[in-house]
């Protein structure tokens, strides 16, 4: 009954869609020049051959989907296949324009309306569909069904809000998901709550960020920052939200009698809060530079802003010490992946309000291979005593990369449970009118 519903109000609710589109694009969340791909019109053409869908929502899922592609083309072969990856996000449309392979390319995902999915799906004929999304979107998992797309939902994840809502109507979940040839969690947790929602094809290969390379970053830049920071100390806060800039700067003045010429690089997750991050920074006294406006990083600058994108790989490499952002913020948290520090030889610190990576870090809490920071007031004695003690910050640096290292594998049970899937793509694309 909810699911017949939300698909009648939403076929209903073009115009309604359009001006959601247009507010959107004005707050900047849309791309002007590519907005008709969110009604599933396309910008380029199919190319030709087996082509795999990966969608993936936003910045997190989208450095998953990397690992993904990279493991399938050193699979099969780059000449035997060809990506198409969906997001939302503008910016992990910029990050996926920077990272994806010659063989793959990038549109944003439609929305869910049905005559806006049937044309997306109309153009592209994906062969088989990885999802790697903790939001469903009831119309397009009907089409994927009807038209017999081989499925997978990887990465897979809930938050105890969403399991309880689809709970509620259990019986048109397990319909909707059961497009899925399989489900591939992130955790025992997540598992439990995909087999109560009645999908029996659920297994636990862990988490995919596991499996992520390094970050990548540009050597000759390393060198030439490396050049201008010298000896000072220097630690970093990374993909920060609102209220985590603050809490950057406020840590920054409680270490300056110890630490004088002390260094901060705050680099914010979003960089297009630039504006708003430099009025909430008003009041302090500290000489703050911005690396979007060319702002020379030099020996008087003590608040280094990174307001650029895909960089963040270079200030894990320039410092030995870094917060993970989302684990402090205003909005009551969630945290980002802390295995991309560590894989980069950080010290690796959070907040106490990680729970979007809830297994992940408690599994680096009992390897010590990351230190949890239970309140903002403990932060300026943490930092303090990483940069004071060698040794301290050391083994935590050695135990990090220790652990993100033993966990690499997890691609290849990914890999190993989909193979199936991969099989099957040499079936002929069936289309056919839905309603």
């Amino acid at each position: 009954m909810f699911l017949r519903l939300y698909k009648k109000l939403v076929r209903a609710s073009g115009p309604f869609l359009n001006l959601y589109l247009q507010r959107r694009l004005k707050k900047g969340k849309e791309d002007g020049e590519r907005i008709n791909e969110r009604r599933g019109i396309p910008s380029i053409q199919r190319p030709s051959g087996t082509l795999i869908w990966v969608h993936a929502a936003s910045v997190g899922e989208s450095q998953s989907a990397l690992v993904l592609i990279d493991a399938l083309n050193n699979k099969l072969g780059k000449e035997n296949i060809s990506f198409l990856v969906t997001s939302v996000t503008v910016t992990s449309a910029t990050l996926m324009g920077r990272r994806l392979p010659n063989n793959a390319i990038h549109q944003y995902s439609p929305v869910d309306h049905p005559d806006w999915i049937r044309r997306f799906l109309d153009h592209w004929q994906p062969d088989a569909a990885f999802w790697i999304e903790s939001e469903l979107w009831p119309n397009t998992l009907k089409f994927l069904k009807k038209r017999h797309i081989p499925s997978a939902l990887v990465n897979a994840r809930l938050s105890e809000k969403s399991f309880k809502r689809w709970k509620a109507i259990s019986g048109e979940t397990q319909s909707m998901l059961s497009v899925f040839d399989v489900v591939l969690t992130q955790t025992k947790q997540h598992k439990k709550w995909f087999d109560e929602l009645g999908i029996h094809t659920s297994i636990v290969t862990d988490n995919l960020k596991f499996s992520a390379s390094p970050l990548p970053y540009n050597e000759n830049e390393l060198k030439s920052l490396k050049k201008k920071v010298g000896n000072r100390p220097i630690w970093v806060y990374a993909s920060t939200h609102k209220g985590e800039e603050e809490l950057a700067v406020e840590t920054h003045e409680a270490l300056l009698e110890v630490f004088p010429d002390l260094l901060t690089i705050i680099v914010p997750r979003h960089p297009d809060r630039r504006e708003e991050i430099l009025e909430n920074l008003k009041d302090t006294d500290l000489k703050i530079a911005l690396r979007s406006r060319n702002n020379s990083l030099n020996k008087n600058t003590q608040i280094y802003i990174a307001d650029t994108l895909g960089e963040l790989g270079i200030f894990y490499k320039l410092t030995e010490i870094a917060i993970i952002g989302r684990t402090f913020s205003d909005d009551g948290g969630g945290g980002h992946n802390p295995i991309e520090a560590a894989l980069l030889d950080c010290a690796t610190l959070s907040g106490p309000n990680y729970q979007n990576q809830q297994d992940l870090t408690d599994q680096m809490v009992k390897a010590n291979a990351i230190k949890i920071v239970e309140k903002k007031s403990d932060l300026p004695k943490v930092v303090s005593e990483l940069l004071k003690d060698d040794i301290q910050r050391q083994k935590l640096m050695k135990d990090g990369k220790e652990f993100a290292q033993k966990k690499a594998g997890v691609i290849e049970r990914v890999l190993h449970e989909i193979e199936p899937l991969l099989l099957k793509i040499n079936k002929p694309y069936l289309t056919g009118k839905e309603v």
